[in-house]
């Protein structure tokens, strides 16, 4: 949120500077997190002085150009070559000196040098109005009051706005600070507190009345509890037109665009007290009659933006007799709308409730400026006020009249709140005890009313615009942060007790793992848990019935607590490659959410991404495209590492997979792994393959748990390798290698492992080859070739009976 320094200046008179005054506002819980310079006028038009053009001739070489010589106001006047029609001798006008910076249309600087135009020296420029940024107008130069002193700065002629912007870094909870107004008020607590009472000015609205009661419009609330108070007025005769300069600016500081007169009334007000505001053409108000309900499931509706939207039947909606005019509180329509047309007006003030507002906002993807305060909670007493501020401001501004009395339906007065304060319990919060008058103090600057005190404590009464302090430990907050929680002391002794945890404890593996594959050069990712509803029917291996809805979704991509880590991880996948990082290694630890029957479960996964090459292009390294092997090498290296290395592998289940290997222990499955389905990834619009590993952080963390390490020596012995090329059938496995060699020898044969595979030219239709190598080793003697040779006989027959293999 941005808030003007010279905006906030009109309500509480500080000489502080900027940064003073952020520094407290910071230490008052409103978080700047920067101050940004505006400027009107862009260079704020330093180096432009007044000048006066003493002669003016036809350059001798260039038919459109002038040979001036100009009064700047040095000792001796400047020579400047001038393009413009209308230059003449006699004329005050803006000069550029020599180094001065002017800025293009487009903001781009340029600085003005001495230099020849045809063979003529030019010591300057004369300028126009839209090469000093006061205009649009390039039809020639600026022609000025021929009373202003020569040499006057320019930018002490022309008003020229200077401002410090704070960017807020506004918390939910603090909807009375989302004004001008309401950042004002907090800081008059703050300066209080260091002894500087100021005075915080508000706007004046005692010079409002009624002019005329020729135009009223008929008011019905029909929905009393999405819509508590709603405020009219009528204003007459009005001129729409471009807002003064003073208005404009203060708009433009804020990062807002200037409209027209009678909106930029409006969004001034709404940023000056916190209170939104809508203006309705009143001559498009059918019947003279404005309708507060909501419409028909289905109903069309065209907003500002030209988007036809399809109404929800709890959308709150400002009607006239025929038709929805404005999505009430969130967004107007495009045909009840203040236009150059517009003459009459009927203005808008209301408090809507904040729960309809939300969900309606979201519901249609919607977040205005209106919007993010109805959702928090405005003050539903300063309807009437903002309205008469208002008016009185587009009467000052557009002409016209008040041509009604106020309309103002609010049958059920919204009550302040009452809280009772113990000065123990606020002694034990805060740490220290807090001299019982500062409290009352720091209460009252808050406008937070006491009403009567005891030795035990306060009863106070909280307004209702502040809908976050309703309980005892608020008003102990709100206390502290005005108090300053700087001035809470410290105790010279710091007590602390060590608990004795496990080394299994779930984020200490977590914190394992995560490193060990950062080292690996993968990155974590954390993604939302919520989802779309619509990804579990991208594989069967999910179900619909299962999904956890939210009642209250932030839109419809966010709706459901996700089953799966797969799809969260793809779309971060999909957001890298659209920006040409293909190259991909990602990990997420996460929950998955399920609804069964009556039951609902959370599991805990871990999850991990391959796809791309596995290493960067370089001159001295060939790019390797990474493959299922590379991801099983790094998931057997997670198992190994928390000692679950003797794990039985089969062929996967998951119906997320094309092809993949489970891993189990027992009957827990700790991962299953391999390429995720081309259906899959074409929802995301990743054409490259894809590697996926979804282990069962649950089961691991379990079988860890139990795991048991055993320690033995190393071997004294040497270990004996020796390899075989098979020829098989193509429907032959490793693992049916593997079982049968570990069958065929127990106790002397160590590891089995498959380092190539062959399928091509030169073999029999069907075939492919294996090379298998089989490492020996006697832990008690050194093995000789007769043993050897025994096992690998044995193996070799068995290959060939049992598999009919082939040596090659």
């Amino acid at each position: 949120m941005k808030i003007s320094y010279n905006w906030l200046k009109q309500f509480i008179k500080t000489d502080w500077d900027a940064e003073s005054t952020g520094e407290l506002l910071t230490d008052l819980g409103l978080e700047i997190e920067g101050i940004e310079q505006y400027e009107s006028v862009k260079g704020g038009l330093k180096g432009i002085v007044i000048g006066e053009v003493l002669t003016c001739k036809q350059h001798p070489n260039a038919d459109r150009l002038k040979v001036t010589t100009v009064n700047i106001g040095e000792e001796e006047p400047v020579q400047i070559v001038c393009g413009a029609p209308n230059v003449a001798a006699g004329q005050k006008v803006p000069v550029a000196t020599i180094g001065t910076t002017l800025y293009t249309a487009e903001g781009e600087a340029w600085k003005i040098k001495k230099g020849k135009i045809r063979g003529e020296e030019s010591f300057g420029m004369i300028c126009a109005e839209d090469e000093l940024g006061l205009g649009e107008s390039h039809d020639g130069i600026m022609v000025l009051d021929k009373d202003l002193i020569v040499g006057t700065p320019a930018s002490e002629v022309f008003d020229i706005e200077n401002d410090e912007v704070f960017e807020i870094g506004l918390t939910p909870n603090r909807a009375d600070a989302m004004s001008h107004f309401g950042v004002a008020r907090d800081l008059k607590a703050g300066l209080l507190q260091k002894e500087i009472n100021l005075e915080l000015i508000t706007p004046s609205v005692m010079s409002y009345h009624v002019d005329a009661r020729s135009l009223k419009i008929d008011v019905d609330v029909q929905d009393k509890e999405k819509c508590p108070r709603y405020c009219g007025v009528t204003i007459s005769g009005i001129k729409v037109a471009a807002s003064p300069s003073w208005l404009q600016n203060r708009l433009k500081a804020i990062g807002l665009s200037p409209i027209n007169n009678v909106v930029d009334i409006t969004n001034y007000v709404l940023h000056e007290l916190g209170q939104p505001l809508h203006a309705f053409d009143a001559n498009k108000i059918a019947n003279n009659k404005v309708e507060v309900k909501t419409c028909k499931a289905g109903t069309k509706f065209t907003t500002l933006d030209g988007v036809v939207r399809e109404l929800h039947d709890d959308d709150l909606m400002i009607c006239d007799a025929e038709k929805p005019m404005c999505i009430a509180g969130v967004f107007g329509g495009i045909d009840s709308g203040v236009t150059d047309g517009t003459i009459n007006v009927f203005l808008e003030s209301a408090y809507f409730d904040p729960v309809s507002v939300r969900k309606t906002a979201k519901r249609h993807g919607l977040n205005t400026d209106a919007s993010f305060r109805f959702e928090r909670g405005i003050d539903p007493n300063i309807t009437e006020y903002a309205l008469k501020r208002a008016a009185l401001l587009i009467t000052e501004i557009a002409g016209g009249e008040i041509t009604s009395d106020i309309s103002d339906a609010y049958p059920n007065k919204i009550k302040d709140f009452e809280v009772r304060l113990s000065f123990d319990n606020a002694k034990r919060l805060i740490g220290e005890e807090i001299p019982r008058e500062t409290i009352k103090s720091i209460l009252t600057s808050l406008e937070i009313k006491v009403n009567n005190v005891t030795e035990a404590g306060l009863g106070l009464t909280v307004p209702a615009y502040r809908n976050d302090v309703q309980r005892e430990a608020d008003i102990i907050e709100e206390i502290l942060r005005v108090y300053g929680y700087n001035n809470v002391g410290t105790t010279e002794k710091l007590n602390a007790s060590i608990s004795n945890s496990s080394k299994f404890e779930d984020y200490k593996l977590q914190n394992v793992i995560g490193n060990q594959l950062a080292s690996q050069g993968f990155f974590e990712i954390m993604a939302n848990s919520l989802t779309s509803p619509k990804y579990v029917e991208l594989s069967e291996a999910y179900n619909s019935d299962h999904n956890i809805a939210m009642l209250n979704p932030l839109s419809n991509e966010l709706e459901v607590m996700r089953q799966s880590l797969l799809f969260s991880g793809l779309e971060a996948a999909a957001h890298n490659i659209n920006r040409k990082r293909s190259d991909l290694k990602l990990f997420e630890f996460g929950k998955t959410y399920h609804q069964y029957s009556e039951e609902r479960e959370e599991h805990k996964h871990l999850s991990v991404f391959v796809s791309g090459n596995k290493t960067e292009e370089r001159w001295n390294t060939s790019v390797t495209p990474s493959d299922f092997f590379y991801l099983k090498g790094t998931v057997e290296a997670v198992l190994e590492r928390l000692g679950l290395g003797r794990f039985k592998s089969s062929p996967t289940k998951s119906e997320n997979l094309s092809e993949g290997v489970s891993l189990s222990i027992g009957k827990k499955t700790l991962v299953d792994f391999g390429l995720v389905k081309k259906s899959i990834l074409k929802h995301f619009g990743i054409s490259q393959n894809v590697l996926f590993a979804d282990f069962n952080w649950d089961n691991v963390l379990e079988m860890a748990r139990h795991n048991k390490i055993k320690f033995k020596a190393i071997p004294k012995y040497p270990e004996v390798r020796r390899d075989f090329a098979l020829l098989l059938d193509n429907k032959v496995t490793f693992e049916d290698i593997h079982t049968i060699a570990k069958q065929t020898e127990k106790q002397l044969l160590k590891s089995i492992n498959l380092f190539d595979v062959y399928e091509g030219k030169n073999l029999p239709e069907g075939k492919k080859s294996y090379a298998v190598s089989f490492t020996l080793q006697d832990e008690n003697k050194t093995l000789n070739d007769k043993q050897i040779d025994k096992i690998m006989s044995k193996l070799k027959s068995n290959f060939e009976s049992k598999l009919g293999a082939e040596l090659r």
